[in-house]
This record gives structure tokens, sequence and C-alpha cells, in this order.
């Protein structure tokens, strides 16, 4: 997709002032991301691919106006998004403050106590490019580990048979698994929280002040240590992160011990997207709960 005169003019007429530069920056793997530089000053990111399934970029505007409604960490504010691109502010990046890590702990552990009723969202999603199932039974809605194996492991599960990943090794695992989920997972219980869903250092950037802003996310309500398994999988993350959240919301005994089978989700993902360079880490993470 090229940056049209038609798609130009539409942005202009929104915004209300003119583009005047237009400056190709990184926008992740999957979709092409620009600045737009405009009249009055102000700069404008605009994220595009004409590739994409029909309402990718529909699902980030509103997986990024749910976490802006908990007031806590800075996400770019949506201005507009269609089925082949989205607007948002551009938020300029600069060097990190000197408790950027601690600050940022604090404030993702005041974004988790951000709760529903209810587990799941009110629309499907995308992890990556992979679909991402939230619309919850009346069971799944209630019950994190029906919701979890269901929506995340079983169905990633799934679509690695599909693709040829799911060899012997990988098909016992996850039926010895199946059978002993509900036990790794007992006593864990908790109310829904926000989760921004795909949280790694790539997903997020210091902001001109210096301060955790949040970006890409796979919006759902689900168990908080869900979120922070992700963080720990490919690092980028600083101890006093860590620290700063669990005093600001201390996690329940076991934690580390479950961290496997969150991470699990991220790694079928991965295996499904990417190839077999994720299947032994895969069975890795199963055996873990086995040895």
């Amino acid at each position: 997709m090229k940056i049209t005169y038609e798609l130009k003019k539409k942005i202009e007429e929104v915004i209300g002032t003119e583009i005047i530069a237009i400056n190709s920056v990184s926008g992740g793997c999957i979709s092409n991301a620009c600045r737009l530089d405009t009249k009055t000053g102000l700069n404008y990111f605009l994220k595009y691919n004409d590739h994409t399934s029909n309402d990718m970029f529909l699902k980030e505007a509103n997986g990024l106006k749910e976490l802006a409604k908990t007031g806590t960490i800075r996400v770019p504010q949506v201005i507009l998004a269609e089925r082949t691109y989205i607007l948002l502010e551009y938020v300029e990046s600069n060097r990190p403050t000197k408790n950027f890590f601690e600050e940022f702990g604090r404030k993702f552990a005041e974004m988790h106590k951000y709760n529903s009723g209810t587990f799941g969202f009110f629309e499907d999603n995308y992890i990556g490019s992979t679909d991402q199932k939230n619309i919850a039974s009346e069971i799944e809605k209630t019950n994190w580990i029906e919701f979890y194996w269901n929506k995340r492991i079983l169905f990633q599960y799934k679509l690695a048979e599909k693709n040829g990943y799911a060899a012997s090794e990988l098909k016992l695992g996850f039926k010895e698994l199946e059978a002993k989920i509900s036990e790794i997972l007992s006593g864990s219980e908790e109310a829904p929280s926000l989760l921004h869903g795909d949280l790694w250092g790539g997903n997020y950037m210091s902001d001109e002040n210096g301060n955790a802003c949040l970006i890409d996310p796979a919006v759902y309500y689900g168990h908080r240590e869900a979120d922070l398994a992700m963080t720990k999988l490919f690092g980028g993350f600083d101890w006093q992160f860590y620290s700063s959240y669990n005093e600001a919301f201390p996690l329940k005994d076991g934690s580390q011990y479950r961290e496997n089978i969150y991470k699990l989700y991220h790694v079928l993902n991965h295996l499904n997207l990417f190839g077999r360079g994720y299947y032994s880490q895969a069975v890795s993470l199963i055996k873990s709960y086995f040895s």
C-alpha cells in the first residue's frame, strides 16, 4: 500500500492541518510505518498494510483505547483507524529516566488493578498476525483455567497440528499437560485484569519525557501472571520492574512455578508464525512440569 493522494487528503481533513513531510520509520515485522510532519508542528504516526486482515488495525485501536481507560501507563492516542491503516499521535522517543523500570513496574501493577467481571474481551483480536480468541463461553467467562486452556493453549496446539508442527513428543506432552493444567493453575485465582497481552521488549518505549509508553497490544482480560510471564521470554526488563510491581501489587505464592505455562502460549504462537525453530522450546516448557 502506498500513501495515496486520497489518503493524505483524508488524514489532513481529520487532523485539520497540512502534511508537509512523510518519513519512513520502523513499524515492526508485519506492517509499514511512517511519521507524518504537519504545518502546525504536530507529528503523527501512520502504520499501514493493505495485505493485513480486514480488521487488524481496528482491533489494535480498540486495544489501545481500552488500555488508555486505566489512566496508568501512556499509550499513543488513536486518531483514526480503518481497514488498512491506523493513525496515532507520534510519540517521540527519548532516553529512559533513571528510575524508568521502577516507575514502569509500579504503573503496570496499577494497570492490572483495572478489572472486568469476566475473562476475555468483547471481540477477538490478534497476537502478532495470529487470531486471538477472546469471546468466552459462559463457563470460560468466570473460569480462568477453562478460558486459558481452550482459548490460548488448545487453540495454538490445534493450529500447530494444522501446520504440521505437532510431532509425537509435543503430542504426548500436550496430553499430559491437559491432565495437569488444573493442578498447575490451582490456587492462583484472581479477578480478571486488563492485560497488554503481548508485552515484550519491542512493545514498549520511553517517551519524550523518558517514561514508559505501551504499543502494539493484544488486549484482553485475563490473569496478570500471563502478562508478566511474557516479559520474561525475550528479556528487556530490569529487575526493578518486577520488584516495584510486586511491591505495588504482590503476586500469589507459586507465580514462578506458573510462568512456563504462560510462556507456552507465546512460544506456540511463535512456532506457528515462524516455524520449527521454536519446537524444542515449546516441548521444554511442557516438560518442566513433569521433571
